[in-house]
């Protein structure tokens, strides 16, 4: 039992490393990973580097080879647009559901959230921003309970979550989400679903928007 208990933790913990690793670019798409690379540099055995591979690519973050290799994975244009516009007709669907169920207290903790968000923003904590922008959209859209569809909008957010990174750390992105994020709450807090949904929509819409114009002009990105 102990060394199972050992393994699994191995796993998770060299699971979030490369995760992050990944998220915030430090391991570029199309980058190769192999087991015993990995088992040498973290000194692990290949159990645990197998186990956190094979969750990363169920993540999509990665894609599984032959030979005990993986790849990061890489989207085109084509495929970030349609992961946003997949996430601007769950989410708002989400909200809907949820927004009834909101209390001030929840609108005030997720005030809170914001205020942590535009603080790592101004740190220049990517890795900080990008846990908090999640938690601000699930503080709205959990209520729903519909776990299985927060699922699905949670592995489309982590597969261009890295790419949403990079444009927000290298552009004035940053300053147009904090905006939106409180206008979304701001209309959240008067109870006007669609408009409120409307906003989310839009909000996402417009990430994709600008996210594959930067990604096209400054990587060639096709």
């Amino acid at each position: 039992m102990t060394t199972t208990l050992n393994r699994q933790t191995m796993s998770s913990g060299l699971t979030a490393i490369l995760r992050d690793a990944i998220l915030n670019g430090q391991i570029a798409e199309g980058t190769q990973l192999r087991q015993d690379a990995l088992a040498r540099q973290y000194e692990v055995s290949r159990i645990p580097v197998r186990e956190a591979l094979r969750q990363l690519e169920a993540e999509g973050l990665i894609i599984g080879h032959a030979h005990r290799s993986s790849v990061v994975a890489s989207l085109s244009l084509s495929e970030i647009t349609e992961i946003f516009e997949i996430r601007s007709i769950l989410e708002p669907h989400l909200l809907r559901r949820s927004l009834a169920h909101l209390s001030t207290a929840d609108f005030d903790r997720a005030e809170s959230v914001l205020d942590a968000y535009d603080a790592a923003l101004d740190a220049g904590d990517m890795a900080r921003w990008g846990e908090l922008n999640w938690v601000f959209h699930q503080m709205l859209l959990e209520p729903a309970e519909r776990p299985q569809t927060m699922a699905i909008v949670d592995g489309l957010r982590r597969r261009v979550d890295r790419y949403t990174r990079l444009q927000i750390n290298l552009t004035d992105g940053a300053r147009k989400s904090r905006l939106e994020h409180r206008a979304i709450l701001a209309k959240a807090r008067t109870g006007a679903v669609e408009d409120c949904a409307t906003l989310v929509r839009d909000h996402i819409l417009g990430a994709a928007g600008d996210l594959t114009g930067f990604l096209r002009d400054n990587y060639g990105k096709a």
